[in-house]
C-alpha cells in the first residue's frame, strides 16, 4: 500500500490481502451454486445492474467532477475509483443488508469479470476526453480479479459442495475470522488514511459523497421492483474497488496526489454508504418478520 502511517504500508497490504481472501472464502462457504439459477432467469435485471455499475457511475463521476472544477489530480483519483467496480467487501455488505442471495453474488462475479474489459475501454475513452495517456492491460486486471475475488470465492463454494460437513463446522470460525480481519483493516485504514482524507479538502470530499449518493440512488432505482434486488444493485454501484484503482495508478506511475485521492474516496464513500446499509438491513429484518418470502 502506497501510504505509510502508524501502521507500515507493507503490514497494511498484507492485512488487506488476508481480509479480502477471508471474506470471499467465507462468502463462498455460504453460497450454493444452485442459488445462481435465479440470476440467470432474470437476465434483464442483471443487465440493468451491470449498466448501473459499469456505465452510469463512471459517467456521473465525470459530470460531477467537472462541475466541481477540482484540481486535476483529485479529479483523476475520483474518476479512477468510479471506473473500478466490484469491491470484494461490497458483496458481503450487500448480503448482510438484505441483498438477494441468488442475485448479489452473480452480479459481483459478472462485474468483476467484465471489469477486465470495461476498465481498459473506459480509460481509453477518458484519454480522449482529458487528453491523457493512461493504459492498463486486461491481463493485469485479470490477475487481480482472479486472486483477490474469484479464487477464494470458488474455493469456498467447492468446499461447500464437496466437503459439506467440514464446511458447516468451519463456517462460523471462518466468518468470525473474516469479520475480525475486516474490523482490524478498518481501524488501520482510519489510522493511516485519516490525514489523507483531511488533506483531500472539503470540495473533493463533498464530490465523493455526492457521487456515492448518486450511485446508491441510481442502483436502487434500477434494481427492480423487489427490495432485495434494489439493495444488491445499489451497494454494488456505490462501493468501488480501490485495489483495481491503485493497480492502474501504480502501472501509470500516478503522482502521490492521485493515490491519496483514491484512498480518501475509499474512506469517505464507506461512511457515506453506512446509512443506506443500516436502512436496508432494518427493512430486510422487518420484511422477514412480516413473512416476506423474498424475490419470486
Amino acid at each position: 500500500m502506497p501510504v505509510d502511517g502508524p501502521v507500515p504500508a507493507q503490514v497494511f497490504t498484507l492485512l488487506a490481502a488476508a481480509a479480502i481472501f477471508a471474506v470471499m472464502f467465507d462468502l463462498g462457504l455460504q453460497i450454493a451454486a444452485r442459488e445462481y439459477e435465479w440470476a440467470w432467469r432474470h437476465v434483464r435485471l442483471l443487465l440493468k445492474g451491470l449498466f448501473a455499475v459499469l456505465v452510469a457511475v463512471p459517467a456521473m463521476a465525470v459530470v460531477v467532477t467537472d462541475a466541481f472544477d477540482l484540481p486535476r489530480a483529485a479529479m483523476v483519483g475520483i474518476v479512477l475509483m468510479a471506473l473500478s467496480p466490484g469491491a470484494p467487501a461490497g458483496l458481503r455488505r450487500s448480503l448482510s443488508a438484505g441483498g438477494e442471495a441468488g442475485f448479489a453474488p452473480a452480479l459481483q462475479i459478472a462485474v468483476a469479470a467484465l471489469a477486465i474489459v470495461s476498465m481498459p475501454l473506459s480509460i481509453a475513452a477518458l484519454n480522449e476526453y482529458y487528453a491523457g495517456q493512461a493504459v492498463i492491460a486486461p491481463g493485469e486486471l485479470a490477475r487481480q480479479v482472479f486472486f483477490a475475488q474469484l479464487l477464494p470465492l470458488g474455493l469456498g463454494m467447492l468446499a461447500r459442495r464437496f466437503l459439506p460437513a467440514l464446511a458447516t463446522r468451519a463456517g462460523p470460525g471462518v466468518s468470525r475470522a473474516a469479520t475480525g480481519l475486516l474490523l482490524a483493516l478498518a481501524v488501520v485504514a482510519l489510522a493511516n488514511f485519516f490525514p489523507v482524507v483531511i488533506g483531500a479538502g472539503p470540495r473533493a470530499a463533498l464530490c465523493v459523497a455526492l457521487i456515492t449518493l448518486l450511485a446508491l440512488a441510481v442502483g436502487h432505482s434500477l434494481g427492480g421492483p423487489e427490495p432485495q434486488g434494489r439493495t444488491a444493485v445499489a451497494i454494488s454501484s456505490a462501493v468501488r474497488n480501490p485495489g483495481l484503482a491503485l493497480l492502474v495508478a501504480s502501472v501509470n506511475h500516478a503522482p502521490p496526489a492521485v493515490i491519496s485521492t483514491v484512498l480518501a474516496y475509499l474512506v469517505i464513500s464507506a461512511f457515506t454508504v453506512l446509512p443506506y446499509v443500516a436502512w436496508r438491513r432494518r427493512a430486510a429484518g422487518e420484511g422477514r418478520r412480516a413473512g416476506d418470502g423474498g424475490l419470486p
